[in-house]
């Protein structure tokens, strides 16, 4: 008698993969993405693998409908209340064998032997099928989702850009200057809105960066000298101001440092490194008052982003390595009031309590300090004073 518990576990097994696959495929249909790609008019990248994604959709729904149709007569088959060898045999192979038919190729009659037969068909198991259906769920969810993403994270960007444009043109028509620059600007912009359009995934960024370089130029061309040294001379005074900053932080940092060095481990205190940046602000000032206010821009935001990046890290290290032995301190207070506690209880010679109050002593008080350490060793005194308290009623 042929033994179909395997089949049995294999059909529950498809059964369960159909109710999944369903949904998916009902979220990829609903995907946002997805819809724009079939409404859209594609081209280039975009256009060649969403015709290889829309074909694995296709195949998707026929495998679908496929497992479907056989899964069913597979459940009404077994649900028979006795199953000859023959039904069981049959079963088995339903749900396990080569039972599905993916095409049918009739056979040239020239091409045909006297006993070869007049159509080929091409079968597989539904096993083989639910893996090609993997493969072309993910072709067409790669396809959707990279489009999508070129969409969601360029789209704003773009428009971003046109705003941008209209902008200085406007300054730049009020100022009289020349719209050569932001003219180039609004037609490269254009052409890459035009392609992010029909072809998202063969949009290149680069493209947009060099739309958004052409507008910044055009608005420092407008920009006169006067408001230029204007807004640079207010930079470079908050850059003195940071500067000044940078130099407190600095000291303060050092002190906690200092504070703690010898204290705790080396692994455990934050050093912040890094080139002295006074010289290169004090080479910003030189172009300043030679007057070259054109090459100061860059350079000064380039120096203030690292002078806020360092003025944070020596602020973050600063409160980390004073809170070194804030955190130090506090558990020596505590292990203090516990031990108190123990001596009002009458516990100071506990044989079970001295050694855990000793080793939590030892770790406060030895150098390096492993705060970790100390803190579980204060928990480990603290939990066993409580537990001792309570199992003698003191």
């Amino acid at each position: 008698m042929t033994d179909i518990a395997p089949a049995d576990a294999e059909l529950l097994r498809l059964e369960t993969a159909l109710t999944a696959i369903a949904a998916n495929l009902v979220d990829l249909d609903d995907n946002p993405a997805r819809k724009d790609l079939d409404k859209s008019t594609l081209s280039g990248q975009t256009a060649a693998k969403w015709a290889d994604a829309t074909d694995a959709l296709s195949q998707l729904w026929d495998g679908y409908r496929m497992l479907t149709d056989l899964t069913a007569k597979a459940r009404a088959l077994r649900g028979q209340r006795k199953l000859s060898d023959t039904d069981r045999a049959d079963f088995s192979h339903q749900v396990r064998g080569r039972s599905i038919t993916l095409s049918t190729t009739t056979v040239p009659l020239a091409q045909r032997g006297l006993l070869g037969n007049s159509q080929i068909h091409t079968t597989c198991s539904p096993a083989e099928l639910l893996s090609a259906m993997e493969a072309a769920f993910t072709t067409a969810v790669t396809v959707a989702t990279q489009a999508g993403d070129a969409w969601q994270k360029m789209l704003p960007a773009a428009a971003d850009a046109a705003a941008a444009v209209d902008n200085v043109r406007t300054l730049t028509r009020q100022a009289g200057a020349s719209t050569a620059t932001i003219d180039e600007a609004d037609r490269k912009l254009g052409v890459f809105t035009a392609q992010l359009a029909s072809d998202p995934l063969g949009a290149d960024e680069s493209a947009l960066i060099a739309v958004r370089h052409l507008i910044s130029r055009a608005d420092a061309e407008r920009t006169s000298a006067a408001e230029l040294r204007e807004a640079l001379t207010q930079r470079l005074a908050d850059a003195r101001a940071l500067a000044t900053q940078l130099t407190e932080a600095q000291a303060s940092a050092g002190q906690a440092a200092q504070a703690a060095a010898d204290r705790f481990r080396d692994t455990d205190i934050i050093a912040v490194r890094g080139p002295d940046l006074r010289p290169d602000l004090a080479a910003i000032d030189a172009l300043a008052a030679a007057g070259h206010w054109a090459l100061i821009s860059p350079k000064l935001a380039d120096w203030t982003r690292q002078a806020r990046e360092r003025l944070a890290a020596l602020r973050t290290a600063a409160a980390h390595n004073a809170g070194l032995l804030t955190g130090r301190n506090e558990l020596r207070g505590r292990l203090d009031a516990y031990r108190a506690k123990a001596l009002r209880r009458g516990l100071g010679e506990s044989g079970e309590l001295t050694p855990l109050a000793d080793a939590a002593r030892a770790a406060l008080y030895t150098a390096p300090c492993d705060l970790d350490a100390a803190r579980a060793a204060v928990n480990a005194y603290q939990d066993a004073l409580t537990a001792t308290i309570a199992r003698e009623g003191r």
